[in-house]
């Protein structure tokens, strides 16, 4: 078994129908789903406000890899186009922590599958929406645990206000 927080969002085309879609594509693994949140873009790149969530799923089936897998096939299907580094797109879908089946976080510097993710603890669009669903979530940051909750409140005010909730994934 695998469990996965996968990070969701998208600014191009029916932003809320792109987040749905990934609920869709990954039933009936989808253990939690928080609410939507609208925030900023990250990276500098001029372009809309984006939509956010964090989704929870577990596999008995799937590892780590398998989880990539599965987040490039649901870009691919939402025609994501990867021109611009943190550029607008349809649909992003990234693993923000995976779990063995003995509830370990799996740790990886593969280029193509970095866990837990290297920023995650820098981003209120990922802390917020996760917090929501995991209360007592825990991110390994610089080889140490470190909650969620305490991550967030390192961020700026800011940061943190800029999440704001904005109802349901699904429509």
């Amino acid at each position: 078994m695998t469990r996965a927080v996968l990070s969701i969002g998208s600014n191009i085309g029916d932003s809320r129908a792109h987040l749905a879609s990934v609920l869709t594509g990954l039933a009936p693994h989808v253990v939690a789903v928080s609410s939507a949140y609208r925030t900023a873009p990250w990276g500098g790149v001029d372009q809309q406000d984006f939509l956010n969530a964090i989704v929870v799923v577990d596999d008995p089936a799937t590892d780590c890899r398998g989880w990539l897998g599965r987040a490039q096939q649901l870009e691919r299907d939402a025609e994501r186009v990867r021109d611009v580094r943190w550029g607008p797109r349809t649909l992003d879908v990234d693993i923000v922590v995976c779990r063995d089946a003995d509830g370990v976080d799996v740790r990886s510097d593969d280029p193509e599958l970095t866990l837990p993710h290297p920023r995650a603890h820098e981003r209120a669009f990922v802390l917020v929406p996760w917090l929501e669903v995991e209360p007592d979530a825990e991110l390994v940051v610089d080889g140490r645990a470190v909650r969620v909750d305490a991550a967030l409140a390192l961020l700026d005010a800011d940061e943190r206000d800029g999440v704001r909730a904005d109802g349901p994934v699904g429509t």
